[in-house]
């Protein structure tokens, strides 16, 4: 596999603004089933409470993304991995802005070290 070129500035303000243009988080993995969308994997923006909600005793509009909507099959990925995506998809509204952040720093501390009248130990 071949290594990505490191992400420019631009790229990481691209990132950030696709970030900040999404349904506010955190997000969470939910699993509910109803007679419309059997076995539904969602992604929300409540967390799961374990009962295994029917419509319409959850509202749809707490849905972000679905990973399986088994019956009928409106989503339903090939190799079977509903549930890792739906926590990747969850994880990635919490864990984008941090990992900017992250970069961010890297890059103030890296520059400070490498800046021309920076101290040498």
């Amino acid at each position: 596999m071949d290594t990505p070129e490191p992400l420019t500035d631009e790229e990481l303000a691209e990132i950030e603004e696709l970030t900040e243009a999404t349904t506010p988080g955190p997000w969470y993995v939910r699993t509910l089933d109803d007679d419309w969308a059997m076995n539904l994997v969602a992604v929300s923006t409540l967390p799961d409470t374990g009962r295994g909600e029917r419509w319409p005793d959850f509202d749809h509009r707490q849905i972000v993304a679905a990973t399986l909507v088994q019956q009928p099959r409106y989503v339903d990925v090939a190799d079977a991995r509903w549930d890792e995506n739906a926590q990747f998809i969850a994880n990635a509204r919490q864990d984008i802005p941090r990992l900017i952040a992250k970069i961010r720093l890297l890059r103030q501390l890296l520059e400070a070290k490498t800046a021309p009248d920076a101290e040498t130990s």
